[in-house]
């Protein structure tokens, strides 16, 4: 049965490095992905493609392109991957999430969903969840919302911001919160933070990714880590990313804090004050400081 799952984190957290090595991770395990970019910097799908830069939507429908085919917008990623990358308007010039929008519409026309897709992966914008970007949740396209995030202040604001979207649109709908996917620069410093914030919002962590230079060594050479060094053992970490997805899929609606909450419970957790007592749950080994400035 096809899954499709829509992707959400903070800008700059490595959101799309994230999906592009999954996607690629599946496509080794023999299953075929379509990887739609929906962030107007058209970068999710870099890292696949042989086309640079790559085909828009957008850039195609603002020439006045009508009728469009599969074959206008589907980029080959490689074997067993395609990609759509939807684009956007030039920075500064109209409203990027409406983009989207038409892209269903396009998907729609085309039959493009019809295809025998095990996954179909969209890479969202998700700093905040407008209405443009949240298509995916909001329409039913994406049943199953994941949330990369990493142990930093606002990574995890805005990750309890999507959990809020989440939670609206499952009243209506189908769509759920499939976990949290932690992208982290110091796993011993970051692990006990996420740990209790997935608590604290009724949610779990698929997976920790730690930094790893053969990641930005990939990167340079727009490719994934599995095709520049498949023996490297990072590489195994997005097999395991893979096979986690595939074998414990519990989907969810999550129970994000409301705003003066989630304040207080950040503040708490970052060492501000009595974090265990006042969360409720373990995170002694949490660090007492935190290297931001707050303002």
């Amino acid at each position: 049965m096809r899954r499709s799952m829509a992707f959400y984190g903070k800008g700059g957290v490595g959101k799309s490095t994230v999906v592009s090595n999954l996607t690629t991770a599946l496509a080794h395990m023999g299953r075929q992905v379509l990887q739609v970019g929906c962030d107007p910097k058209r970068d999710s799908s870099r890292n696949l493609v042989k086309v640079f830069p790559p085909i828009t939507l957008m850039e195609l429908l603002a020439e006045g392109r009508k009728d469009l085919v599969p074959e206008d917008i589907v980029m080959d990623g490689g074997t067993n991957i395609d990609c759509i990358e939807v684009g956007g308007p030039k920075p500064g010039v109209g409203c990027a999430g409406r983009g989207l929008g038409r892209l269903f519409e396009e998907l729609e026309d085309m039959e493009l969903l019809e295809r025998d897709y095990d996954y179909v992966f969209y890479d969202v914008l998700g700093d905040v969840v407008c209405g443009g970007f949240a298509v995916p949740m909001r329409s039913g396209y994406a049943e199953e919302v994941y949330v990369v995030t990493s142990g930093e202040f606002m990574s995890l604001y805005a990750a309890n911001n999507i959990a809020r979207g989440i939670q609206n649109y499952a009243e209506d709908g189908d769509v759920r919160m499939g976990g949290l996917i932690a992208n982290v620069k110091d796993l011993e410093y970051d692990k006990p933070l996420i740990e209790a914030f997935a608590k604290r919002i009724g949610t779990h962590v698929v997976s920790y990714l730690e930094w790893n230079k053969v990641v930005y060594d990939a990167e340079r050479r727009r490719t994934t880590v599995l095709r520049h060094a498949p023996e490297h053992p990072f590489a195994q970490r997005w097999l395991d990313l893979a096979k986690n997805l595939e074998q414990t899929p519990r989907p969810h609606i999550p129970t994000p804090m409301a705003d003066a909450e989630l304040d207080v419970f950040l503040e708490e957790l970052f060492g501000f004050s009595d974090a265990p007592a006042a969360i409720g749950c373990d995170v002694s080994d949490a660090p007492k400081t935190l290297s931001l400035q707050r303002h």
